[in-house]
């Protein structure tokens, strides 16, 4: 123990000097991974007599995030950190990502040094100068929203122009241009404005645009707040009743034990879904809290479907429930479903009428509402009980018709927390159930058996979203009501996504009403609709782990947060390849009519000429078509398409010049171009386009149906609205029936995934055929906040 505090206490010392904070340090030295890592990241560098901050902090970074399939590379990157040729966070992440890329395999420090910007003197001029650019393309926001534009999304076009330049400079540059173009601050731009009769939503901002900092413990390992299942020993809450009478639920040393010796001290999780829908996104954050703590702990998690309402549950939801659970990476300790223990909580609720805290009730569901808006005590709440036990048979004998009576809990109809108003437990319904069948005609209440449910199958850590945690009081009433052992619950903030609903009644709505075209429409957040969008579980779980575990509540994620996160992985997985999705007929006149050429086209941007399997054919005849938007009749300094007698280069082929437009009978729609293209490549146009030619004369190139998707709904919080419907984008959904592709395209298949150059990143539709291949947009090129550019 005495070896242990001597090296925690050096590493400490080794952690100040390199300029960390000391609250920083002290996490670090909790989590024994990092800080290994960060001893010998230390060592690796050099700098264990110390550095200064800004070193420490990149040094830390080092130890945290770097690509653990080329460790090899590390002492390399910490000579440019130790040499202050790499001193900013930008560099750090371009270094990590070229490092992904390559792996342990070598690597020419040129291609290293450029991709990380090292040796680029960004001078002020240029910051002056892309500064000047990005105010011109946002005069109008800027004009209109005034200091409360989005300075974050300029910083970011400011980026993509100089990704090097000093954000200090930059910020300065920002500062007093704004100056300049709107004048002094006044007092109406210090207003925030807040909508009336709602809560302000907070928008979280996006992960890339957020400064590099030391992550926390809870960052590393956002399962450490959890505690253990041997500590589930001390006062779950207080339930305070109105006659002043104080409850305090917990697990005495005993009942703790015999779990124990159930689970065999193992986290015991449970993911829950009602199957009356369609996963969405949200279920993904719940999955992996569930999945992901006892998987961190090497415990176990159930699959329990929620089947206590008959009426809404179907067997395809189940089996869509048990597939998308699959598909997420997930695989259940068991599967189990509420209706499973039907016979168990029938047995319980006998007990809780035996006990006196359950009685049958007569009273409408109008008459409850009343009164428990009026806080008073039904007329047959003190019926006795032997009265109640006999009503409670004769309910699930079928004795009695449905909505004549239910079996309620007699908790307070006085408390101050609602979900202490005498909970409904048992309601009859003369409906079969899609996995009990038609053996009951009284079914439990998701508040009765939930509780129940997570005591029966030991659960450890009962997991839910915040709007839950008025029902604490309830969970834990019932389980000291009844004597049983207590999981520890813990509430998580719901994952909302802007420009989108995840309400189930909502989603619902607009799959039944044909808002959209089914449950997995790739325009919605359910996981279905995300799968066939071309989204990959991976990239979701990313998301989720990247906005972690919190309680903060009432916050929106931005939708390009989840979009970058995609990007990230199809950049290093989709192949390129060249689609015109509104084709241009271009004539080359001074190339041979039968001609073709077999270019090489990378399907990798950093391809290696020797490696063969990085690149695909294309041909090039003298037919190619090019966008109708790389084209314009008249020229500008800022254009960097095609136009009358300007050139611009053919990716991977030759530059061209328009020499001739022909135009169709309407003397002012160009339906073709003639050109010239320069076989010796020595003309050196700025503007690149992607294209695709015919592959033999009068002969067209493949056709593909392509599917472009924006978002669902243009507020960003439509859940908020009225008539939510109402706010649908009527744009959010683009067929393209006939696009060009390149021939390689043809041997697509389902699940194959591609960056079209220039449009963005492009998965086949489960409605392709042999005849025509079908694709969706899964994500631009560049969030919805930044504009054009090629890539």
């Amino acid at each position: 123990m005495v070896v242990k505090d001597e090296e925690s206490r050096k590493s400490l010392d080794l952690f100040l000097k390199i300029g960390l904070d000391e609250r920083t340090a002290q996490n670090t030295l909790a989590n024994a991974k990092v800080t290994a890592s960060l001893n010998a990241v230390i060592g690796e560098a050099a700098v264990a007599n110390g550095c200064n901050k800004a070193v420490g902090n990149l040094l830390y970074t080092v130890a945290t995030k770097f690509p653990a399939n080329a460790l090899i590379h590390r002492p390399t990157l910490l000579e440019y950190i130790v040499s202050s040729k790499i001193k900013n966070a930008m560099q750090l992440d371009a270094a990590f990502a070229f490092f992904t890329s390559v792996g342990p395999e070598n690597f020419h420090l040129n291609e290293f040094e450029k991709a990380c910007g090292v040796g680029v003197d960004v001078s002020l001029e240029d910051i002056e100068r892309a500064v000047a650019e990005v105010f011109e393309e946002n005069k109008d926001a800027i004009m209109e929203q005034r200091y409360g534009i989005n300075a974050g999304n300029l910083y970011k076009q400011i980026r993509e122009r100089q990704p090097w330049a000093d954000m200090k400079s930059v910020k300065e540059v920002v500062t007093r241009k704004l100056h300049e173009l709107l004048g002094e601050r006044t007092a109406a731009d210090d207003q925030k404005p807040v909508k009336k009769k709602e809560k302000p939503v907070k928008v979280e901002v996006n992960a890339v645009d957020a400064p590099s900092v030391p992550p926390s413990e809870e960052e590393l390992n956002p399962f450490s707040i959890f505690p253990q299942p041997e500590e589930n020993i001390k006062v779950h809450t207080e339930i305070f009743f109105s006659n002043g009478t104080i409850w305090r639920p917990y697990n005495t040393k005993e009942k703790l034990e015999r779990h124990l010796n159930a689970t065999g001290a193992k986290v015991y999780t449970r993911f829950p879904p009602e199957p009356n829908g369609y996963l969405h996104i949200g279920h993904a954050k719940a999955m992996f809290i569930d999945f992901g703590l006892a998987k961190e702990r090497g415990g176990c998690c159930y699959l329990r479907f929620d089947d206590t309402n008959p009426e809404a549950e179907k067997k395809e939801y189940i089996d869509h429930i048990q597939e998308i659970v699959q598909w997420m990476g997930w695989e259940p300790f068991k599967v189990t479903y509420t209706s499973d223990y039907f016979q168990d909580l029938y047995d319980l609720s006998v007990e809780l009428i035996r006990r006196g805290h359950a009685y049958v009730d007569h009273q409408l569901p109008e008459e409850i509402k009343e009164y428990r808006e009026k806080k008073l005590n039904s007329p047959w709440r003190d019926r006795p009980i032997e009265e109640s036990l006999k009503l409670f048979d004769d309910m699930r004998r079928g004795m009695i018709e449905e909505g004549k009576a239910t079996l309620r809990m007699k908790q307070d109809m006085q408390s101050d927390n609602f979900n202490m108003y005498d909970l409904i437990a048992y309601r009859i319904k003369y409906t079969p159930h899609p996995h009990a069948g038609d053996k009951w005609c009284i079914y439990p209440s998701y508040d009765y058996s939930h509780c129940i449910v997570d005591s029966l199958e030991n659960i450890t850590h009962s997991l839910c979203t915040l709007e839950f945690e008025t029902r604490r009081a309830s969970y834990y009433w019932l389980l000291e009501a009844l004597d049983l052992y207590k999981p520890y619950v813990w509430e998580y903030s719901r994952l909302n996504v802007t420009n989108t609903v995840m309400s189930k009644r909502k989603l619902n709505r607009l799959v039944t009403e044909k808002w959209v075209d089914g449950w997995d429409d790739p325009r919605l957040m359910t996981l279905a609709g995300l799968r066939r969008r071309g989204v990959t579980s991976t990239a979701i779980n990313t998301f989720i782990r990247g906005i972690g575990i919190t309680r903060s509540d009432n916050s929106l994620i931005r939708l390009d947060r989840l979009e970058y996160h995609i990007r990230e992985e199809m950049n290093r997985t989709a192949p390129r390849t060249m689609v015109v999705l509104h084709p241009l007929k271009v004539v080359i006149t001074n190339l041979e009519v039968g001609s073709v050429m077999h270019l090489d086209a990378k399907k990798w941007p950093d391809a290696h000429a020797d490696d063969a399997s990085a690149f695909y054919k294309v041909p090039f005849t003298n037919v190619v078509y090019i966008e109708c938007s790389d084209f314009r009749t008249k020229d500008s300094k800022d254009y960097y398409g095609l136009a009358p007698g300007k050139s611009v280069l053919l990716r991977y082929a030759f530059p061209i010049k328009c020499t001739e437009v022909v135009y169709g009978d309407d003397k002012e729609t160009v339906v073709e171009i003639r050109a010239e293209y320069d076989p010796s490549k020595k003309t050196k146009p700025k503007g690149v386009l992607h294209w695709v030619a015919q592959p033999s004369p009068a002969v067209e190139p493949l056709k593909v149906e392509v599917r472009l998707f924006d978002k669902l709904f243009l507020s960003e919080n439509p859940a908020e609205l009225d008539d939510w419907l109402a706010d649908l984008n009527p744009h959010s959904k683009e067929v393209i029936p006939e696009a060009y592709a390149a021939p390689t395209l043809a041997n697509a298949v389902m699940g194959d995934k591609f960056q079209f150059e220039r449009l963005g990143y492009f998965s086949i539709d489960p409605d392709s055929s042999a005849e025509k291949l079908v694709f969706n947009r899964t994500v631009t090129l560049r969030d919805s906040y930044s504009k054009g550019g090629n890539k």
